[in-house]
């Protein structure tokens, strides 16, 4: 008999969007917490530019949601965007609240500008913010006798009955074992999808399992075209796609070829600041018509220390590489950074699946529409993890738990082809990438459509054959995710932000989400 837990909450992930719903929940509920790897690790721990939010009286709201819907292509959902905006102020104070220290000038935050903000609203911790939220929030929820954190545990699919959502199969990666979690309420927190992409900025747990799995619970899943490239990650043989942050080129830095002349501005009059698909796509033309494997990002007309104390984490990074960016431009290249679409929800970041809620990257809110505007991510995150916390504490909880079965394995053996998943793991990849990348085509796309059609067969196979595995659970979720990317940009006929088809290339006047279910 397998072990089966019982909480009043599971949260599966353990990111700002998860650690932030776990800090606001009421301390009289039990909850689980869910991490698939280390407790820190996820692209909130990574992101080093910010979190936006109008906190300067230059500034105001309606700039900020003038910006992000234009950012957005006008896909955006304004009242989401309002409701994000106006709780922007907010939510800094519960980071800071949790011992989030902003960086300060003459006692006043020191904000800067990225990519679509037409105003210094970026609040930052240096070039670590995401680390610096992420470490304070993981400590804020440890010191919390209600909450329990489960570390290496990896969900499978959910539970469901009754078309209502009552937790999740988790396996234990330490002991290999699959485990029930039994909930009233479950909240997806599991992040992106960009690790579908051969080259990502992204770690390695972005592989779209929330995503998979509420599209397997019959849950709506929105706008999966719009997969964002970040312009500018470090091009190295052993950088593994470090990201060189929109902060840079928000403080001046410019974008040029091997031979030192500058491009932007044959793409767009915002030049280096121009939104983040124009940037993305203006790298990928120039790479393509003139054969180079990178351009360079130079900020080297900063001195020495200025470069330390603004952009330390990135300095230290570069100069291990051999690269001194006060005295050499960076080798940069586009990779898949930022999943704009995912699981639909409301305002209080419920699904369509009852007791199913989903907050942060795998969550479509409506807030990013066909493009993300820098830095509004670590901010939905939050914003919507306390808005969904504060819905479930309204939720009256029955006494008793539903019957789930054990996970039955008893027709699985183990697998003795390992080579399968990570051929199968390491084909959608490059599919991804060659056809359903920054630039698209019908043809490409139908491609990708076939292939991954025989991809998801064989999976399956594998998957009724063979025990779970982490790496298995990864690829099944990593082909589903695929799938539905392929399906949405083939649904849309047109080009709209971060999905650009050379057969399409003009902006519709229909203005519509893309909508996949099961």
């Amino acid at each position: 008999m397998s072990t089966q837990y019982h909480f009043d909450v599971l949260i599966i992930g353990t990111g700002s969007a998860g650690l932030m719903s776990a800090l606001q929940l009421s301390e009289d509920l039990s909850v689980a917490l869910i991490a698939k790897d280390k407790l820190l690790e996820g692209s909130s721990y990574y992101a080093q530019g910010g979190i936006s939010a109008v906190l300067d009286s230059a500034d105001n709201f309606k700039s900020h949601i003038k910006d992000t819907l234009s950012t957005g292509s006008n896909l955006g959902d304004e009242k989401a965007v309002r409701f994000m905006v106006e709780n922007a102020p907010e939510a800094i104070a519960s980071l800071e609240a949790a011992g989030v220290l902003f960086t300060q000038e003459n006692e006043q935050y020191h904000l800067t500008t990225e990519g679509g903000h037409s105003n210094r609203r970026v609040a930052h911790v240096a070039d670590k913010t995401g680390q610096s939220i992420q470490s304070n929030l993981l400590d804020s929820v440890k010191s919390k006798k209600n909450i329990c954190l489960f570390e290496n545990f990896i969900a499978i699919d959910l539970l469901i009955k009754d078309k209502q959502c009552y937790g999740a199969y988790i396996l234990n990666k330490s002991s290999n074992k699959v485990e029930s979690f039994i909930a009233h309420q479950t909240i997806i927190a599991t992040g992106g999808a960009s690790k579908t992409y051969l080259y990502t900025s992204n770690p390695d747990t972005s592989t779209g399992d929330g995503i998979a799995m509420t599209y397997r619970a019959y849950c709506d899943i929105v706008n999966m075209e719009f997969t964002q490239f970040h312009p500018t990650c470090l091009y190295h043989p052993h950088a593994k796609s470090f990201l060189i942050s929109e902060a840079l080129r928000g403080e001046g830095a410019k974008l040029i070829l091997p031979n030192g002349e500058a491009f932007m501005h044959k793409y767009d009059k915002q030049a280096e600041l121009a939104p983040r698909d124009i940037v993305a796509r203006a790298i990928d033309s120039e790479m393509k018509i003139n054969g180079f494997d990178c351009v360079y990002l130079d900020i080297s007309f900063k001195d020495k220390d200025w470069i330390q104390a603004h952009f330390p984490t990135i300095d230290k990074k570069c100069i291990s590489f051999g690269i001194d960016i006060s005295q050499q431009p960076v080798p940069v290249v586009p990779a898949a950074h930022y999943t704009c679409g995912g699981v639909q929800t409301n305002l209080d970041a419920q699904t369509n699946v009852s007791n199913l809620y989903a907050v942060g990257e795998v969550a479509h809110t409506g807030v990013h529409g066909a493009n993300r505007m820098a830095s509004n991510s670590l901010l939905e995150c939050v914003v919507f993890a306390k808005a969904c916390a504060n819905h479930i504490n309204t939720q009256i909880f029955e006494q008793d738990y539903p019957n789930f079965n054990d996970w039955d394995a008893s027709r699985a053996s183990p697998s003795k082809e390992k080579v399968m998943v990570s051929h199968l793991w390491d084909e959608v990849r490059r599919i991804m990438w060659n056809f359903v990348g920054i630039v698209r085509s019908n043809k490409r796309l139908r491609a990708a459509q076939m292939r991954l059609t025989q991809i998801q067969n064989e999976v399956d196979e594998y998957y009724r054959l063979y025990l779970v595995s982490s790496d298995l659970i990864e690829l099944r979720n990593l082909i589903t995710t695929a799938k539905i990317t392929v399906k949405s940009a083939i649904s849309r006929t047109e080009s709209r932000g971060l999905h650009y088809n050379e057969d399409y290339p003009n902006t519709s006047d229909t203005i519509k989400n893309t909508l996949v279910k099961l």
